[in-house]
C-alpha cells in the first residue's frame, strides 16, 4: 500500500524523483498544503471506493500515517 501511497502523492505534488520514505512529513518536507493534501484523499478514495472521514485527515502526518489507514481498512 505505501508504495500505491508514494506514487499518489509524487504526482499530485510533483515531486518527480525526490525520496518519499513512510516517515517522511506530508506538509513540512514534501510542501504539501491543505488543498494538497484534501485533493491527493479525493483520489485515494475514488480509486478504492471508499470514504475516508473528515476526523481521520487530520490524524495523517506522514505518508506512512496514511498507507496505514488504508492497509487497516482494507483487513
Amino acid at each position: 500500500m505505501f508504495e500505491e501511497v508514494k506514487e499518489a502523492i509524487r504526482k499530485q505534488l510533483k515531486l518527480g524523483d525526490a525520496e518519499i520514505t513512510e516517515n517522511s512529513k506530508i506538509k513540512e518536507e514534501l510542501g504539501a498544503d491543505s488543498l494538497d493534501i484534501l485533493q491527493l484523499l479525493m483520489t485515494i478514495e475514488e480509486k478504492y471506493g471508499i470514504i475516508i472521514p473528515d476526523e481521520s485527515l487530520a490524524e495523517f502526518k506522514t505518508v506512512g500515517d496514511i498507507a496505514k489507514y488504508l492497509d487497516d481498512i482494507q483487513k
